[in-house]
């Protein structure tokens, strides 16, 4: 005679299979989590150690110490100070001191360097920072991922909306359109900084001077305040068909029966977009958003290749500290601060646009 299992047996006996299962869906994950012991989680903790001691490259003579967050003081520690004046006693106007000068007299444990000045209230301040290439990368790098992340999505949309309508040649253009992406970030910085050439040389200058708008000497990459417009308009030229072919993908998800209701009930081609369109694309916008966010953040390149030591993103400031003055400690902490906005951004980012949820 043939006995069933009872209810508890049956029980055990799924249980057994269930834990079964689990080993070996952690026996096929092992090689995995093997590869990336290796090549994620030991670089990144390796980094973290370094950046709490003052190791050096390449400096047989110097023995690596353990400096707590000194390196992250180096980089952070920052001062806002009001300028000292006095009154010109013919125009009555107000004589600043030099605030480079001013803040390098304070009697602080760490030297401060000017960063910023700015006006409040009708009382000029210096901002000041024990390392003020620092501060300023990171101000540029934000600015630039702001900038950049703005123009790229509203341009990469309107590309987007444009190669889903039907006309003649969309195919050819949609293939045209992916070759700024392709090219490599070093090889289109070369062609924007001989477009961008401070001299008639240069494209731009030449154009200007043709059209009588300019003398042909407009220091686009040499003028500070040309600087960080520049390579905006050289990334964002690179980057908006990666933008726009995202979008695009998102747009052919949307049922054209949608629009062709909306179309019988009367609804304009603005109305249909705030309705429709916009809502039905946000996911994809929002995952568009955090990879776009998270590589300007990280651009390295593009400064690198245009400015080299004259104005400095996050990231090429840590290499710098690392290659051309040898601080390890340094530039890994530099790489952790760099590592952490990200982190903060990708929360941020899937919280408030509601990544998960939407997907």
């Amino acid at each position: 005679m043939v006995q069933t299992p009872t209810g508890a047996g049956k029980q055990k006996g799924i249980s057994n299979l269930a834990q079964a299962e689990e080993r070996t869906a952690w026996w096929l994950l092992l090689p995995s989590l093997i590869v990336l012991v290796a090549i994620a989680i030991y670089p990144l903790g390796r980094v973290f150690y370094s950046s709490f001691t003052n190791e050096r490259f390449a400096s047989p003579g110097h023995r690596t110490e353990y400096v707590g967050f000194s390196n992250y003081l180096t980089l952070l520690t920052l001062t806002i100070r009001a300028i000292p004046y006095e009154i010109d006693p013919a125009t009555g106007e107000r004589i600043y001191q030099n605030p480079r000068l001013f803040l390098r007299r304070l009697d602080t444990p760490r030297p401060f360097d000017q960063v910023r000045t700015f006006e409040l209230f009708g009382t000029r301040y210096v901002l000041g920072a024990t390392n003020a290439r620092f501060v300023n990368a990171v101000i540029d790098t934000l600015v630039f991922t702001v900038a950049n992340v703005t123009f790229t999505t509203l341009l990469g949309l309107i590309v987007a909306l444009t190669l889903a309508t039907k006309f003649f040649g969309r195919n050819a253009m949609r293939t045209a359109m992916l070759v700024p992406w392709a090219i490599i970030t070093v090889v289109s910085a070369l062609i924007w900084e001989w477009m961008f050439k401070s001299n008639r040389s240069g494209f731009f200058n030449a154009l200007f001077d043709h059209l009588n708008w300019a003398d042909g000497n407009i220091g686009f990459l040499t003028e500070p305040l040309l600087q960080l417009p520049s390579v905006i308009i050289m990334d964002v030229w690179k980057t908006t068909p990666f933008m726009a072919l995202l979008l695009l993908a998102g747009l052919s998800t949307i049922p054209n029966e949608l629009y062709e209701a909306a179309e019988v009930d009367g609804a304009s081609k603005i109305k249909r977009f705030f309705s429709i369109t916009l809502p039905l694309l946000m996911p994809t916008l929002a995952v568009a958003l955090v990879f776009r966010t998270l590589d300007a953040l990280k651009v390295f390149d593009l400064f690198q290749v245009v400015f080299g030591e004259r104005r400095y993103s996050m990231a090429s400031f840590a290499q710098d500290m690392l290659i051309s003055n040898r601080d390890v400690g340094l530039s890994s902490a530099a790489s952790v601060v760099i590592f952490l906005a990200i982190f903060i951004f990708a929360i941020f980012y899937i919280r408030l646009l509601g990544v998960e949820r939407n997907a």
